[in-house]
């Protein structure tokens, strides 16, 4: 059966009659996160599976592409689900519909994206403030998160390995717990 695009539209709206800032309250009421048709929360993160995704105004190869992402492993944010499509948020916060097979569940983030002047911030050995320089990051770098306990997270960039504040990365949630 083939969908016209009225009726996909019909089916996409009802599908999304749950705003992101609803489904944020949802987290808040719940403690948990709202599940999509994957059956994983949504919210929640992930990242670009490869170096080219297209960015689709709604969910099938049909709609135009209103963007393109040139970056392997970029952290977005999945804000909703339908059928075999993932509607991302990006740290600009860019919206449009990606399919879900070019998403992997590796998490990554960037370093402060939302400072316009490049910061340098120091990697610690330890999640502590008073923890040794292990090396410093600009604001904007791309990192894989190891593992976050709520405040601070390990991360690795070009294979060095340190902590930073969770705070001052995008694509990990405030209080998230992250495990090996």
């Amino acid at each position: 059966m083939t969908r016209t695009p009225i009726a996909t539209l019909l089916a996409l709206a009802l599908a999304l009659s749950t705003s992101h800032h609803s489904l944020a309250a949802d987290v808040s009421k719940k403690g948990q996160a709202k599940t999509g048709k994957s059956g994983l929360p949504v919210p929640r993160f992930v990242s670009l599976r490869s170096d080219k995704v297209n960015l689709r105004q709604g969910p099938s190869r049909d709609y135009p592409v209103k963007w393109l992402f040139k970056r392997i492993n970029l952290p977005v944010e999945i804000i909703a689900e339908y059928e075999h499509w993932r509607k991302v948020r990006d740290s600009q916060g860019s919206e449009g519909w990606v399919f879900y097979r070019l998403l992997t569940g590796r998490r990554t983030a960037l370093v402060m994206p939302w400072e316009k002047e490049k910061r340098v911030l120091q990697l610690q050995d330890k999640a502590s403030a008073n923890g040794q320089l292990v090396a410093k990051i600009e604001s904007g770098a791309m990192v894989t998160i190891n593992e976050c306990n709520g405040k601070w997270c390990s991360v690795e960039a070009s294979k060095i390995n340190g902590w930073i504040p969770q705070g001052k990365l995008w694509g990990v949630y405030a209080g998230e717990i992250i495990k090996k």
